[in-house]
């Protein structure tokens, strides 16, 4: 099925691309920028992210189903993810509040 028709990238080229980069590390956060990197292609209109980010999940929990995953394992990395959300919510919130400090004294001059 073709997922995404700007770059005419299918869903089975998607899941090989998701299967490779898990084997490098199968705790790493794959997003679909990560993937689109990986196959040497750029998001255009972007439309197929969400599609794309569907089907990183159903493969990464295909992945670990058929995997020796532990629960100790499964667990460090459901925190690992937790704190990196957290870091980069404080970040996004930061970068906020800046760009509301320049446009507010910008606007007063």
């Amino acid at each position: 099925m073709l997922v995404c028709s700007c770059n005419f990238i299918t869903e089975k080229e998607i899941e090989q691309t998701i299967v490779e980069l898990l084997d490098e590390d199968c705790w790493q956060l794959i997003v679909p920028a990560k993937v689109y990197h990986r196959m040497a292609k750029r998001g255009r209109c972007c439309g197929c992210f969400p599609n794309v980010a569907d089907i990183i999940v159903r493969t990464t929990e295909a992945y670990h189903k058929n995997s020796d995953s532990t629960e100790a394992e499964i667990c460090d990395f459901l925190s690992r993810l937790k704190e990196f959300h957290q870091k980069n919510r404080r970040a996004d919130i930061e970068r906020r509040q800046k760009s509301y400090r320049t446009a507010e004294r910008s606007s007063v001059s």
